[in-house]
């Protein structure tokens, strides 16, 4: 079977499995595990922020940066398709009790002006704005990198009116690398910070939030009330410490493979790809071939390789470690002829 359905599914690396075996424990809710303080250490350094603290998902640190930078009543401005928004169940309301308000982009970048002109104005009638969130990169924008100087204007913003950014990097090491920048070149530009380990860098499990230590100190107990007070965290710490040190750079082939499947794709007829490649995910419209995503994707299947649907003509491919380059062109082999 060739998964291209995401960079969720690959399975840990050796080292990763050894790092877990081998990992030196304590009791994380007394701040006793020496590995998970390394990988928030290591983490807090890449994004050049004060502090750190390892979560057990994306969706989780999301979730703890929203409940500790605003208050119930509160809006929150993000882009339309974010993965806030879009695919955490209404979290943001049903645990922080803020009322989201969507701002469509263009490729997931918001327009700075529509930013400023949505920040709320002091007035009874209105809920204050407690928050704004940028996602980099943009999932259902087909992995497109949210340009640095989108994410400055926006922060410029934000900070003359005093309202704090946070940025969901879930695959941030992915535009890092795509545009050979360092990775606090992006989190500069925002508040607080969530990137998660099991994603393209192949950790089996969490993610990181990063902000000063006021943010991390308030985080923590947030964590705790969400259930996300870990014992001997260390055993799923280690994994995630491997995926920093030795996996970002190899996200380039990721991205390689990704253009690769693209260029593929655009000689088959019927076939449309509808996004720009810049990571690591291809969006393919198959409406030409007369039949929906989820005809197409059975198809596949049959042939043993798995996609998912990203609408009612558009399949999703995503490119990640346990895919190489002769997969692709098998892959490919096998699309032409369906």
């Amino acid at each position: 079977m060739i998964d291209l359905r995401s960079d969720t599914v690959t399975k840990p690396t050796e080292e990763m499995r050894r790092a877990a075996y081998e990992a030196e424990v304590g009791d994380d809710v007394y701040k006793e595990d020496v590995t998970v303080q390394k990988l928030e250490e290591v983490a807090a350094d890449m994004l050049g922020k004060e502090d750190a603290l390892f979560v057990t998902s994306g969706t989780q640190g999301n979730q703890i940066a929203v409940l500790s930078h605003c208050v119930a009543g509160n809006e929150v401005l993000l882009e339309a398709d974010s993965h806030i928004f879009y695919y955490e169940g209404g979290a943001i309301s049903a645990f922080a009790g803020v009322q989201p308000r969507t701002i469509k982009g263009i490729r997931g970048a918001m327009n700075p002006t529509e930013i400023e002109a949505a920040i709320r104005d002091e007035d009874i009638h209105v809920p204050e704005t407690g928050l704004i969130c940028i996602e980099n990169t943009h999932n259902r924008a087909g992995g497109a990198i949210v340009p640095l100087e989108n994410m400055r204007d926006i922060y410029t913003i934000a900070e003359q009116q005093q309202i704090p950014v946070h940025l969901d990097g879930a695959r941030l090491f992915n535009a890092a690398v795509a545009l050979n920048q360092p990775l606090h070149a992006f989190s500069a530009y925002s508040t607080t910070v969530q990137v998660c380990l099991s994603k393209g860098l192949g950790a089996p499990i969490g993610s990181i939030i990063a902000g000063d230590q006021a943010f991390i100190k308030k985080a923590r107990k947030w964590r705790k009330r969400l259930g996300g007070g870990l014992r001997q965290v260390g055993m799923i710490a280690a994994p995630g410490l491997v995926a920093l040190t030795s996996m970002v750079e190899r996200l380039s082939e990721d991205h390689q493979n990704a253009q690769r499947l693209a260029n593929g794709l655009k000689e088959i007829t019927g076939l449309e790809v509808v996004n720009q490649v810049e990571t690591n995910i291809v969006l393919v419209d198959v409406a030409k071939k007369g039949i929906t995503s989820q005809q197409f994707i059975q198809l596949l299947a049959e042939q043993g390789i798995q996609a998912v649907s990203f609408g009612p003509s558009v399949v999703r491919f995503t490119t990640h470690y346990d895919v190489t380059s002769e997969q692709i062109d098998k892959a490919l082999q096998i699309i032409n002829k369906l």
